[in-house]
């Protein structure tokens, strides 16, 4: 008997705009604020208020299909998506269905096995829902602050297969949307929010079995993201093992399910809408959009080298490994930073070692990005010169970065105030090494016996010397001056 288990798995990916006001009014587009304080008419649903659209709303989503190498939409419209829920108090939801503003398009993921582009369908355009709380005692509370701020659904095609592609669809597509600065995409507060569609394709003995879809709704982490879809894949083939012909799409229908961190396990809520289900019409209060070649040619000339992109060229230009140029193109200030140092003339790898060894350490101290932690292009390319130029040693260039960023200063100033410029007096380096050889009899008796610790003697008298000179001394001269006194 043959068997294949398939995972067939679409993406639906929400994402809140970092606009300064809601999409179709005046209130604040401001997370965390007190319940019910960034509300009007429009965003509480009143009759007679009229929506008015927001245009920075209708750019930053060009902007993401652009990037995604979607076709934009010369026109669209708004639609109204009817259903019922206590954060929607209109009872329907201002949405695009069947003239969405961008797609299709493709967005390429990293694998261990290389790369895979994923189709993207679609890109569109609508409003949030407000919150339900359901921590208050006796009760539900519900927030609208959150309704009627602007959300772009990217939909892709089911061409994820794997959890590791699923994950890395995830962070790719998080990675681009805080590249463009569209949003700040702080999952934790709700800014991007994962719904995996997911269904196994079974082949046994040559008939394909195809189980229910399921969409796991909400997932705001990596994490989350990833325990789902696992549990889901382990889930439905163990329910189609019971039942090979009743487990199936054509019998079941979809449904929608939560996940459950805690328990790492999903758990059903409904069975899924279809789209006639939430009769989808035009809004009436909305005029469509029309989208100008000008005003599309206008916001691709702001969007610059995108993030994966920018690896490839660290990765041939650079000659950086793929791991090191993926942490560098995390954001784009890190990398410009990068680029500003090697542009002064900087060592591209010297630069690289800085940024991921004190810079990463400091950024992850702070909870901020590398490029946030105060050091500009100018000192990290002159603190690359000083020790390519012999003038600091590289234990020492660690002190001097740390104090760089906190002084401001120049690296040559911070190193000649702190005593960490190399001591060029051969004999002053000749003293300390005197000093290290007097001390240390055992290590200079296995170096002139040749016993097979020599080479570990070698290199205890070199930190010796480097300890007395408090790393001020060139350590490649202090050892060819040990081998030198030793010898005679």
């Amino acid at each position: 008997m043959s068997l294949t288990v398939k995972p067939i798995v679409g993406m639906e990916i929400h994402i809140e705009l970092a606009t300064q006001t809601k999409i179709f009014c005046r209130c604040r587009n401001q997370f965390g604020a007190s319940p019910n304080t960034h509300t009007c008419p429009v965003c509480i649903g009143l009759p007679g208020a009229l929506p008015v659209l927001n245009a920075q709303a209708i750019d930053y989503s060009i902007k993401v299909g652009l990037a995604l190498g979607c076709d934009i939409a010369k026109f669209t419209k708004w639609d109204r998506k009817n259903y019922y829920y206590p954060d929607l108090p209109k009872a329907y939801q201002i949405s695009q269905y069947d003239l969405p503003l961008a797609g299709p398009g493709t967005l390429d993921i990293p694998l261990e096995s290389g790369s895979k582009t994923i189709r993207v369908l679609r890109a569109h355009l609508e409003e949030d829902a407000g919150k339900l709380n359901h921590d208050i005692p006796g009760g539900t509370g519900v927030d609208l602050n959150r309704a009627g701020v602007p959300l772009l659904e990217i939909v892709s095609e089911p061409d994820l297969n794997t959890v590791e592609e699923v994950v890395s669809y995830a962070k790719t597509m998080h990675r681009l949307i805080r590249w463009l600065k569209v949003s700040e995409a702080n999952m934790q507060m709700g800014h991007m929010r994962f719904e995996p569609n997911i269904n196994l394709h079974i082949t046994q003995d040559g008939v394909v079995y195809k189980t229910p879809i399921i969409e796991v709704k909400n997932l705001n982490s990596f994490r989350s993201v990833e325990g789902a879809v696992r549990y889901e894949i382990r889930r439905q083939f163990e329910e189609w093992k019971k039942d090979p012909e009743g487990f199936s799409l054509a019998k079941r229908g979809k449904q929608n399910r939560g996940f459950d961190p805690d328990t790492e396990e999903t758990v059903f809520q409904r069975d899924k809408e279809e789209a006639h289900d939430y009769r989808y019409f035009p809004d009436p209060d909305l005029m469509p959009v029309t989208i100008s070649d000008e005003k599309r040619d206008g916001i691709a000339a702001t969007i610059g080298e995108l993030p994966l992109a920018r690896r490839a060229r660290y990765m041939a230009d650079y000659g950086l490994e793929f791991k090191n140029a993926d942490a560098l193109t995390m954001d784009e200030a890190t990398g410009d930073l990068l680029d500003g140092a090697i542009g002064l003339g900087a060592d591209a790898k010297r630069c690289v070692n800085f940024l991921l060894s004190r810079g990463a350490a400091i950024a992850n101290e702070r909870g901020c990005a590398i490029a946030a932690i105060g050091i500009t292009a100018e000192q990290l390319a002159g603190l690359a010169k000083l020790v390519d130029d012999g003038k600091v040693s590289a234990s020492a260039a660690a002190k001097v970065f740390d104090a760089m960023i906190e002084s401001g200063d120049a690296p040559a100033a911070v190193a000649e105030a702190a005593g960490l410029m190399m001591v060029t007096d051969t004999a002053q380096t000749e003293a300390w090494v005197d000093q290290a050889i007097a001390e240390n009899p055992e290590a200079v008796e296995m170096i002139q016996t040749g016993h097979k610790k020599a080479g570990a003697s070698l290199g205890f008298l070199t930190g010796a010397v480097m300890k007395l000179s408090r790393g001020a001394a060139n350590a490649k001269e202090v050892q060819q001056m040990l081998k030198e006194k030793i010898e005679k």
